[in-house]
């Protein structure tokens, strides 16, 4: 498939305009947008500058022209409208979670693969240049056995009372917030960068807020006011992981830890060398030895091939989130077009993350160690 890529965001949210920008940076063409309402995507439109007004999601999935649709809804309308687009015969970048069961991940999984089209989950921190450093030292055998993985994934956006959000309803977000909106992108990073699956857990999940306001707010910005319901997601968990081949593994995942805004810190500890990476610090990766330690800059002049390729600009100047974005629907549309690029995360993985949200679920219901149901293995990837 040759020539600029049209496509169009379904949600209008914060998550909806990273990736409109990302499209742009990809070199594609955003072709439209849709919001909850026809009056809201004109708003939309006009402030993302997108000349074309679609009336609905219908009227998107009518047009042949237009090639992928990023699906950035509420978590609760992704299995509906992906399946949608796939039968419309569109490509589909499904924001995570792809589905919140993995029998519903499965059944998107299998009906892209029947219809020839890609369906790829924007597990973006993959993307940072450094990460793929860290892996590619993995997988030359730099760092030996592994012998410990730990890290947390922090924010405080939910940490005020009045905060509120469609995410903390389980009817719109999930039986799982937390873990499920966070938690995952940890699980998936580490079991990428440092090859390994975990296959069994036992975790515990908190509520540290009981009540919020009904309504909804922004992500990640503002508060709201009005009668206040209980809260039957979690703000807090902690799970103790075990891989196959018998390594430990801890995370600890937060939405209320004060002056925490998005951090994702994860340490590898090897036999032979350990590494460590912050996600709000991504310039920089800690390498330790018995003998010492030592900090890597990223520098698209020097270490592996696929840190060189994700490196956008010299080394010194900051690249973060948004090129991770701007990296990740690249490598999509070099996929839509035939490509295969390393790492890019497809529907599989978003199975593999729905297995392991269960499995954090049942493990706090029974207060017991609980073994990740493996995906089949048509459907299972490649750490």
């Amino acid at each position: 498939m040759g020539g600029t890529i049209r496509a169009v965001v379904v949600g209008a949210g914060m998550i909806g305009a990273v990736h409109a920008s990302a499209i742009r940076a990809a070199g594609g063409e955003l072709a439209g947008v849709v919001a909850s309402t026809p009056e809201r995507s004109a708003r939309t439109a006009d402030a993302w500058g997108v000349p074309v007004r679609y009336p609905d999601f219908e009227a998107v999935l009518a047009d042949d022209s237009v090639s992928v649709v990023h699906v950035c809804t509420p978590n609760a309308l992704h299995v509906r409208q992906t399946e949608a687009a796939l039968a419309a015969g569109k490509h589909v970048i499904c924001e995570k979670p792809l589905a919140t069961s993995a029998a519903e991940a499965e059944r998107l999984v299998r009906q892209a693969e029947k219809a020839s089209r890609l369906l790829a989950i924007p597990f973006v921190y993959r993307y940072h240049p450094l990460v793929r450093e860290i892996r590619a030292r993995r997988l030359s055998g730099e760092f030996g056995a592994w012998q410990l993985l730990h890290g947390s994934y922090l924010q405080d956006w939910m940490l005020p009372e009045d905060a509120m959000s469609w995410r903390v309803d389980p009817a719109d977000g999930g039986p799982s917030r937390a873990f499920a909106d966070i938690g995952s992108h940890w699980c998936d990073l580490v079991e990428w960068v440092a090859g390994v699956r975990f296959t069994e857990l036992t975790a515990r999940l908190g509520t540290t807020v009981a009540t919020r306001p009904t309504g909804t707010g922004p992500s990640f910005t503002s508060t709201t006011k009005g009668r206040r319901v209980p809260v039957r997601t979690e703000d807090v968990a902690t799970v103790l992981m075990r891989t196959g081949e018998g390594v430990l593994g801890s995370l600890t995942v937060s939405q209320v830890s004060a002056g925490r805004k998005n951090r994702l810190w994860f340490e590898l500890d090897g036999s032979a060398c350990s590494a460590v990476f912050d996600q709000e610090n991504p310039e920089t990766v800690w390498f330790g030895a018995a003998d010492g330690a030592r900090v890597l800059f990223r520098d698209p002049g020097q270490g592996s091939a696929e840190q060189r390729r994700l490196s956008r600009l010299p080394a010194g100047h900051g690249q973060g989130y948004a090129d991770c974005f701007a990296s990740f629907v690249t490598d999509v549309y070099a996929a839509v077009r035939g490509d295969a690029p390393e790492g890019l995360p497809t529907g599989a993985d978003g199975v593999r993350s729905a297995r392991l949200v269960e499995a954090v679920l049942a493990s706090t219901a029974s207060l017991s160690w609980t073994d990740v149901t493996p995906a089949p293995a048509a459907l299972e990837t490649t750490a």
